[in-house]
């Protein structure tokens, strides 16, 4: 029997110890078809496929995939955004035998030239758009890639044949050659679907998914994901549904899918989630605000898994209150960390509960998740979820583990952890301390077992000797009148080193306020080497492709301002 700081914060029926299924990632699909064959699965644009219609093109793929060749050892890269190709061919290259490699359609063409020669990707699927096909096509002779699967819009809409996408124009369509090293999506699943799937002889140790982490620092790695992993990290998230409190009803949930499948986050919480509990995935290419809340209101899904940045969106919608939000059970908010600020006014403003939870890429991404009861322990980023371990290790000393309530770097152990970096030995190695992963973030575990994200290792400020950690900072701004989202990054200072400048966005209607007028504000919440020494109003903030505020543009350009500064002599 366990005995955890956490365990006694855990709702009524759940216990931190659970059996993980020994199984490969494509048994949820096939347990879903036989349990619920007529449910729907997928609505894309309001074209609906069951469970039975979505097996039957996934054995279809899976047997086109095994035609090219893709069996055990071979990569095939997905370079897609959120359409029901996606879904089909992570199944359909599983089933093959083969891994699927993830691409982000943001990646450059330097990114994708490294990620294909690093992961050795032979086969990729993508779709007939100017934005995507012709970077990919430009791989062929270069790299290894052998062979592109194209689709289009055309094939998984509703709408007639001669209906064009109403979001793309005929400009935005890309042609492709028939020859080769092309193969349609529609000839890839142009055969009966007989076969058996491959089987999986050791789920922990077999690699289902290269799941490339974002390279803030160097060259993107491949976090090796076994199948065991990813149904881990699910069979873990529902663990915390388990016992007379939870809410979730298997086969009748609808989640709603605006985050991008590539990521880990949206592959684990709302595709494989999803499926395992027979739900119904309302898919939209891309966060579209009021694409977003008009379906919320018209769909009625029950789950909706997002990043803070889009919280704040529909918090700050003037018109919320014409929509009728209430189809939601809960939201739950990770990527990022959640602004108490945030938090509080997406609650008063829609009536729904927003569940912070944390994870990474490296973990499938299970981590913590906070409990629906009716405690709520304001800043924290929930409890360990069941069959994950948590130690907080002094950052200097990995050997020393921290007492509770003291800050230190995060270590993480379970069946969600990944096998390694991709081809990357010694940074697996430095990676890990015994069985516990380093994740880079630093923060603390409380009394009763909720942790408290404070920072990632890499974005602390040193100045002048001290620690400063910049979402201390951002959490302490929000609460001044009229910010709408910010981000605090280190800047070089020649006298401190390092000091922190907060880039802000004003919510509509915000007058802008002056850097004293701000350090007035926050020297009672914060320490005088806290206080930030520039601040700079933006309209936009940058965001990765999943609206996660990014940090690593802002830090670049400063260092180049200083850098010019230093060459003229100019005063800072």
């Amino acid at each position: 029997m366990s005995d955890f700081l956490w365990e006694k914060s855990y709702p009524r029926g759940v216990k931190w110890e659970i059996e993980i299924e020994n199984a490969p990632v494509y048994a949820l699909l096939d347990e879903a078809v036989e349990k619920w064959p007529n449910n729907y699965v997928i609505d894309f644009m309001g074209k609906q496929i069951t469970y039975t219609e979505l097996d039957n093109m996934v054995n279809r793929a899976a047997k086109g995939f095994r035609a090219l060749g893709v069996r055990d050892g071979v990569h095939v890269g997905l370079y897609l955004p959120n359409t029901p190709h996606y879904i089909v061919c992570f199944f359909g290259i599983l089933k093959a035998g083969g891994t699927v490699v993830n691409y982000s359609p943001l990646d450059a063409e330097r990114e994708l030239r490294h990620k294909i020669e690093d992961s050795h990707t032979d086969f990729i699927v993508t779709l007939d758009l100017e934005v995507l096909y012709p970077k990919i096509a430009r791989m062929l002779g270069e790299t290894r890639l052998q062979k592109i699967i194209v689709g289009n819009l055309k094939e998984v809409l509703p709408f007639p044949k001669n209906f064009l996408y109403p979001l793309v124009k005929s400009k935005e369509i890309a042609k492709f050659p028939t020859d080769g090293q092309h193969i349609s999506y529609k000839q890839l699943l142009d055969n009966d679907g007989k076969g058996e799937a491959a089987p999986v002889a050791d789920p922990s140790e077999k690699i289902a998914v290269l799941q490339y982490t974002g390279g803030t620092t160097g060259l993107p790695k491949g976090a090796m994901l076994s199948h065991r992993n990813l149904v881990a990290a699910c069979q873990q998230l529902r663990a915390m549904q388990d016992g007379p409190d939870g809410v979730l009803m298997d086969g009748e949930e609808k989640v709603m899918a605006v985050l991008p499948l590539f990521h880990i986050y949206a592959l684990t919480v709302i595709m494989n989630f999803g499926i395992m509990g027979g739900s119904e995935i309302i898919l939209h290419p891309k966060f579209e605000l009021e694409a977003v809340i008009k379906d919320i209101d018209k769909k009625k899904p029950t789950m909706f898994p997002g990043v803070p940045t889009m919280y704040m969106a529909i918090a700050n919608y003037p018109e919320i209150g014409k929509y009728d939000l209430s189809s939601l059970k809960f939201c739950a908010s990770g990527g990022a960390p959640l602004p108490v600020d945030v938090q509080d006014k997406f609650q008063r403003v829609t009536g729904c509960r927003l569940l912070e939870g944390w994870g990474m890429t490296e973990t499938s991404p299970a981590g913590t998740s906070t409990p629906l009861t009716n405690k709520r322990v304001s800043g924290a980023a929930g409890i360990p979820v069941p069959g994950v371990e948590i130690r907080i290790l002094d950052v200097d000393d990995k050997s020393k583990v921290m007492p509770t309530g003291e800050i230190g770097e995060i270590a993480i152990k379970g069946p969600n952890v990944m096998k390694g970096y991709w081809n990357k030995p010694e940074a697996t190695a430095e990676s890990f301390v015994g069985d516990f992963f380093l994740t880079g973030d630093t923060g603390y575990l409380d009394e009763d077992g909720y942790m408290h994200i404070v920072d990632r290792t890499k974005d602390m400020i040193t100045s002048g000797g001290f620690n400063v950690y910049p979402r201390l900072i951002e959490e302490a701004i929000f609460e001044y009148g009229g910010v709408a989202e910010v981000t605090v990054v280190g800047i070089p200072d020649d006298y401190r080193g390092e000091a922190a400048k907060a880039f802000i966005k004003l919510a509509p209607g915000a007058k802008e306020f002056t850097l004293e007028e701000l350090r007035e504000f926050l020297k009672d919440k914060l320490g005088k080497h806290e206080l930030p020494a520039a601040i700079e109003f933006r309209p936009e903030l940058p965001k990765t492709l999943v609206g996660k505020l990014s940090k690593k543009e802002l830090v670049e350009e400063e260092k180049q301002k200083y850098e010019e500064r230093k060459k003229t002599k100019a005063p800072a």
